[in-house]
């Protein structure tokens, strides 16, 4: 929406808040809807903007207002320009990453608590950018989804995965039943063909069944139950496990967990960094753990920052640990270097480092 005001007009901005953000009945619920504003002085004389640029500095400011948070308001100024140029060379950057193999797998160990040593890994996309290095994370990944590449993301980290663990067992016969978790992307499960990939890279790779584990949200799965169901029913059959990711921060209702065809349960990282400072906390960690014991399901908890920690987990009965009590995610060849210690002592080494 477009707002004109004449010079020396105030309020503008306040009166279409006020407009757009009456509630909206739909479906039998108020929806209450936020708006962003973004304003730009027109000037006069032979040097004045058109139209089709005045929008397009408009534009950028809204964008500046959304960086805020829902609600918020900015002005067009100069400093927008070299923000939008430096972005745009980011977003043509990252594509050229795929082709450029900078997109890779770190790997994250997942300790058997019982054991003391290494289970598995889950592979986190990172970009090593050619001038900018590691790129963050959060930065990356917000700009993947805002240009449409998750799903193209989520393909090349299961196949990377999935290569890089049959090297592994390759090279260690004696690791065991090891397996690589993959995160799915929002929406990546009502991607067309995932079961087909799926099957292919496992049979391509050769690895065992189960060893290549999707670890999907329960946002996703509540979306569309049903059609979850089938899908997941399907990467099943095609020889992957499935772990339910960041259990115990939806709303969602728990019947949907005994007819959904999911190996292991992962708890939020929130209730395991708080479970030994507060109490409900700690029972939410150990009702997911009784849960899972009760559907027969395998529990990782995520965010075991220390030992103590992994001590409260193991006395509630949880089977698997992950944080950086034990080690950050690690480029591939640290990854290995880290199992093969764990190999040859039969306990995870502790990697206390941030990446």
């Amino acid at each position: 929406v477009a707002v004109l005001v004449k010079r020396g007009g105030t309020g503008g901005g306040e009166r279409m808040r006020e407009a757009l953000e009456q509630p909206l009945r739909m479906a039998g619920f108020d929806i209450y809807p936020t708006v962003s504003i973004g304003a730009v002085t027109a000037e006069g004389g032979p040097d004045a903007p058109d139209p089709a640029e005045l929008l397009r500095r408009a534009e950028l400011a809204v964008e500046q207002a959304k960086t805020a948070g829902r609600g918020g308001a900015a002005a067009y100024g100069r400093a927008l320009e070299s923000d939008s140029l430096s972005r745009l060379a980011l977003e043509a950057d990252l594509r050229n990453a795929f082709v450029r193999g900078e997109i890779e797998p770190f790997f994250q160990p997942i300790v058997n608590l019982n054991t003391g040593a290494v289970a598995g890994f889950e592979a986190l996309a990172r970009w090593r950018h050619p001038r900018r290095g590691l790129v963050p994370p959060d930065e990356f990944l917000t700009l993947a989804d805002e240009m449409g590449l998750m799903n193209e993301l989520g393909l090349l980290m299961m196949t990377q995965a999935a290569r890089q663990l049959d090297e592994w067992l390759t090279r260690h016969p004696n690791a065991g039943r090891l397996f690589c978790s993959v995160n799915l992307s929002v929406g990546e499960i009502e991607r067309p063909h995932l079961v087909e990939d799926v099957a292919r890279i496992i049979k391509e790779t050769g690895l065992p069944r189960g060893a290549l584990k999707l670890e999907v949200t329960e946002g996703d799965i509540m979306r569309d139950t049903a059609r979850a169901a089938e899908v997941l029913k399907a990467l099943r059959e095609a020889g992957a496990s499935l772990a339910l990711d960041d259990f115990g921060t939806g709303f969602s209702s728990l019947s949907y967990l005994a007819k959904l065809p999911f190996d292991t349960l992962k708890i939020d990282r929130y209730f395991v960094l708080t479970m030994d400072k507060d109490e409900g906390s700690a029972k939410i960690v150990k009702s997911v753990v009784n849960l899972g014991r009760d559907l027969a399901l395998e529990v990782v908890a995520e965010g075991v920052e220390n030992a103590g920690l992994a001590q409260l987990l193991l006395a509630d009965g949880c089977h698997y640990g992950q944080g950086f009590g034990y080690a950050p995610a690690l480029p591939a060849q640290e990854a290995e270097v880290y199992l093969n210690e764990s190999l040859a002592d039969g306990v995870a080494p502790i990697k206390g480092r941030s990446a």
